[in-house]
């Protein structure tokens, strides 16, 4: 048998980027892209995708080491055809980039997402819009960027640094069909706005008509220009109403004052665990109305939120009843030499901590002082003080 000289192999650990590939290749992705991009360069730009993706999806190096990062791997196997590790040089992938921008990134996405739809037989009837913010360092002060990088509402928690926003509209399981990238502080009510403008015309490319799928959102959607363009268009929306709009509220009360639930059970796919039991739904059927129209409103029991809810009005009693206690310590620590004086105090304590939760008591005592030494002629020995005794519960 021969042997083999394992000094002489070069070893590398591809891990799952040959599934990538295999799913890249389902939907044409190298295809696709090439087809639309206009291009005639070495590395053709459906090429230069699936290179970032495959790094991306194995731990994201920066553009210019890319070389590095597939300098030892097999291209053939992973990419289909032997490419030179120096091809994928951040010039080549910078220019791939401009050529697809000139192209029109949302014409791209939306033909690979209707090539991954039709290839795995996603459900479109369902779409759902959101949008997210990507912070960033720096001071991008670009006067020519498609996009503007500036401070808005940040939902990663950093108001501090600039920011832009990715708006995405998915199907089924978080499954992207239509992405942009928008300003920093744009809108979420405007950008639903936009969207339902032009939903009609990006959902009949998937085969769809208005009135056949339904426009998951969130409450920013809520607003009386996005309602009227829903109604105009003959677009069906799911969405949450606002505890802003007294509707809210009001149906709430109903729906507990009625009593009339209907029992749905459990909707989680995973099994209930002694320790982590699955929430039981309820539901109530009602109507709400926004600027004079009418619209079906559902009210939903989670048995877990209810849960939640009562673990969060016991902290909130447990800590005001707390700083009420050090309230009524503050003042039973205090001697009054008058009166008036002791109950002007015991009643501003009571409006102080009127919380409407806790009660207080208040009463106030006589503290009898005696003056040192001889007392003089006719001056009493004796004087009153006055303390406050409170008690809240």
């Amino acid at each position: 048998m021969k042997q083999i000289n394992t000094d002489q192999m070069t070893i590398t650990d591809i891990k799952h980027m040959p599934i990538i590939k295999h799913f890249a290749r389902q939907i044409g992705l190298v295809e696709t892209i090439d087809q639309l991009v206009d291009t005639q360069m070495a590395l053709s730009p459906g090429m230069a995708v699936l290179a970032m993706v495959l790094d991306t999806l194995s731990g994201r190096t920066p553009l210019y080491r890319l070389p590095e990062f597939f300098a030892e791997k097999d291209t053939e196997l992973l990419l289909g055809a032997p490419i030179a590790s120096d091809l994928f040089c951040d010039t080549n992938l910078g220019r791939s980039m401009d050529k697809i921008f000139d192209t029109g990134t949302q014409k791209i996405f939306s033909q690979l997402a209707q090539n991954a739809l039709t290839t795995f037989d996603v459900d479109p009837r369902q779409v759902h819009f959101d949008t997210t913010s990507v912070s960033v360092y720096g001071d991008y002060e670009y006067s020519d960027s498609p996009f503007k990088i500036t401070y808005g509402h940040s939902k990663d928690k950093r108001p501090d640094l600039k920011q832009f926003l990715v708006s995405m509209l998915c199907v089924e399981r978080n499954i992207p069909i239509l992405g942009a990238t928008k300003d920093g502080n744009a809108s979420d009510k405007t950008l639903n706005n936009e969207l339902l403008t032009n939903i009609s015309t990006h959902m009949a490319q998937h085969g769809l008509s208005s009135g056949a799928y339904v426009y998951v959102a969130d409450a920013a959607f809520v607003t009386k220009d996005n309602l009227n363009t829903a109604d105009s268009r003959e677009t069906w929306f799911l969405t949450r109403l606002p505890a802003t709009y007294n509707e809210c509220g009001r149906v709430i009360r109903e729906a507990v004052a009625t009593d009339l639930w209907i029992d749905i059970g459990a909707l989680a796919e995973e099994p209930s665990r002694p320790k982590r039991p699955t929430a039981q739904y309820r539901v109530y059927d009602s109507t709400v109305e926004l600027y004079d129209k009418t619209y079906r409103a559902i009210v939903v029991y989670s048995s877990n939120h209810d849960k939640r809810r009562h673990k969060r009005i016991d902290r909130l009693l447990k800590n005001d009843l707390k700083q009420l206690e050090h309230a009524c310590k503050q003042v039973t620590a205090n001697v009054f030499f008058c009166c008036k004086d002791a109950q002007a105090a015991g009643e501003q304590l009571i409006r102080k901590t009127g919380s409407g939760y806790h009660q207080v008591n208040i009463s106030i005592e006589k503290v009898p002082r005696y003056a040192r030494g001889r007392p003089a002629k006719n001056k009493p020995r004796k004087i009153l003080n006055y303390r406050i005794h409170s008690q809240g519960r």
